[in-house]
Order: C-alpha cells, then sequence, then structure tokens
C-alpha cells in the first residue's frame, strides 16, 4: 500500500496537535499554538512548553520506539507473539525503577528514577545476553529472556512486599502503570538518544529481517551475520524499551499489536514493517494518552490501563481472525 507512509504519518501530525491543544482549561486553539512562540501570553506559554509539549513529544517517540522494536523482534524471532519485553528489558527496567523509588532515590534527584531504570535495563540485558552465549540462537535467547523476566518480576514483587507503608505501595504500583502525565522537557532529552540510538540500530538490521524470512540457513548464504543481527536487535530492544520505561513506566501492547495490525498492509515485509510500526507505534500511544484525558479528566487514569484496554481487544480479534482463516 503506497499510501501507507503518509497516511500513517499525517495521522501522527494530527494527533500532536490535538494533544498540544487538549486540556482542562479552556483555551481557544490558537491561542495554545501561539503561545508555543511567544512570550506573551505568560503562564499559558509555560504550560505550552513544559507540560503539553514534552508530552506530545514523548508519546511520539516513545510509542514510534516500541512499535519499531515489536516489529523487530517479531521479524527476527519469526513469532507474531513476540514483542520488546519477551528479552527481559521491561521487567529488568521497572525493577530498577521499583527500587530507586523504594530506597528513596527517586525523590532525592530528579534523574535518581530514570537513571535507576535506565541501569536496570543495561543489567538486564547483560544477563540475557550471558545467559544465551555468544552462539545460542533465536530460542535460546527467548529462554534466556523469559528467565530474566520472571527473576525481575519476582524481586519486584519482593520489593512490593518489603515496602515500609501503602502510600511507597502505591507509588510504585501507580508507576509501574505506565504514564506521560507531568513529564518534562528534561525527561525528553534524557530518553530520546536511547531511543533514537535504538531505532538507528533497528533499522540497521532490515536488511537481515527480509533474508531471515527464507531460514537462518538461506540468510547466512546471502551474507547475513546473525550473531551481529542479533546483537543489534538486543541492544536496540534494550535501548528503546529502556529509555522508554525510564521515564514513562512500563507500557504494553504497542509492540506486540501495532506490528499485527500493519503486517498485512505492507505484504509481510519486514523491513517495510519496521517504519511503518515506527509511526503506528507513534499513533497509537497518543491515541491513548489522548484518551487518558478524555475519559476522566479528573481521576490520574494509566497510560498503561488504555494501552491495555486498546491493545487486547484488537489482539484477541487477530487471534480470531487468524484462527478463522486456517484450514
Amino acid at each position: 500500500m503506497k499510501l501507507l507512509m503518509p497516511v500513517l504519518a499525517l495521522c501522527v501530525l494530527v494527533l500532536f496537535g490535538v494533544s498540544l491543544v487538549l486540556g482542562p482549561a479552556d483555551v481557544p486553539v490558537g491561542d495554545s499554538l501561539t503561545a508555543l512562540v511567544s512570550d506573551d501570553y505568560g503562564p499559558l506559554t509555560l504550560v505550552m512548553r513544559e507540560i503539553r509539549l514534552p508530552r506530545a513529544l514523548l508519546a511520539i517517540v516513545i510509542g514510534g520506539g516500541l512499535g519499531m522494536a515489536g516489529a523487530a523482534m517479531q521479524g527476527y524471532l519469526r513469532n507474531p507473539l513476540a514483542e520488546p519485553g519477551l528479552i527481559g528489558v521491561s521487567g529488568s527496567a521497572a525493577l530498577g525503577a521499583v527500587l530507586a523509588l523504594h530506597t528513596g532515590l527517586a525523590a532525592s534527584s530528579v534523574f535518581g528514577l530514570p537513571a535507576a531504570a535506565l541501569a536496570g535495563a543495561v543489567i538486564g540485558v547483560g544477563l540475557v545476553m550471558l545467559l544465551a552465549g555468544p552462539r545460542g540462537g533465536s530460542l535460546t535467547l527467548i529462554l534466556a529472556g523469559i528467565a530474566i523476566s520472571a527473576f525481575a518480576g519476582a524481586l519486584t514483587s519482593l520489593v512490593l512486599n518489603l515496602s515500609p507503608n501503602p502510600f511507597a505501595a502505591n507509588e510504585i504500583v501507580f508507576w509501574m502503570m505506565g504514564s506521560l502525565a507531568d513529564r518534562s522537557m528534561l525527561h525528553l532529552w534524557l530518553a530520546l538518544p536511547f531511543v533514537a540510538a535504538g531505532a538507528a540500530l533497528m533499522a540497521l538490521t532490515a536488511r537481515g529481517l527480509d533474508a531471515l524470512t527464507l531460514g537462518e540457513d538461506a540468510a547466512e548464504t546471502m551474507g547475513i551475520n546473525l550473531r551481529e543481527l542479533r546483537l543489534m536487535l538486543v541492544i536496540g530492544t534494550a535501548a528503546i524499551v529502556g529509555g522508554g520505561t525510564a521515564v514513562a513506566g512500563a507500557i504494553g501492547f504497542v509492540g506486540l499489536v501495532v506490528p499485527h495490525i500493519l503486517r498485512p498492509l505492507v505484504q509481510g515485509s519486514p523491513s517495510r514493517l519496521l517504519f511503518a510500526s515506527a509511526l503506528g507505534g507513534a499513533v497509537m500511544l497518543q491515541l491513548a494518552d489522548i484518551s487518558v484525558r478524555l475519559i476522566l479528566p479528573a481521576r490520574d487514569l494509566k497510560l498503561g490501563v488504555i494501552t491495555a484496554l486498546i491493545g487486547a481487544p484488537l489482539f484477541l480479534h487477530l487471534i480470531y481472525k487468524t484462527r478463522k482463516e486456517q484450514p
């Protein structure tokens, strides 16, 4: 579909504009947009530049990264059920953030929580690579990721169990639900380099993912270094998921559902799906973040809840459709 990319890009731009002008205050659209570039609007300028703009940009950056990582994981593993959290990075990043909240590091410094989450992601991917070994195949990578994810989940539950008071436990639980509320440009500049670096590595895997559709032996015959491909994929996924989790918490289903929806529109080409899923992921997370502000504006509805409510039914529909098409 030749118009797919332009249509997705247009959707990203339109939703970006909607996200910028959407807020609890009844402010004209023209005044809101003008306040972005003018200093004459007082508090409105501050709100637009320091609250709405970083929130809208983070939705694009994190959603795009998760969509791209999901498409890459599904292409490498040749499994439509694969998603970025499969290699354990989400769980280990969440564990790092939870430890920062539990120990008070998050309260002592604005960078305490995201730095701890990134450290958890780095340690997690290091353990996955160590367990999988330099010669391990895709199955070994999946098993290593599942093991690290389960271990990180167990330690996270232990931290929750040992929380000194219910308020600390609530803070941890709410953060793990994911949110883009109250994020600043500092959070954007922290996540952007990691997500951009991860996306660049994903883009380099495009040719190898196309070759893998013919099988590993055929891909090696075509000159694809599978060890190098796996390394780029794991590091790229870790950078994207770690950077996103560090500033927005755990957000699921984006990397799982978006490639599923878009795959028929790119004729199943993994390389084309990479870039289509990046735009599709940005669209999905923007829609989810806008929904958060429209459904219950007076309540702190979490972004991860909305992505699950949107993603789970879509995924169930895709499973039913796939099952129906089977002979």
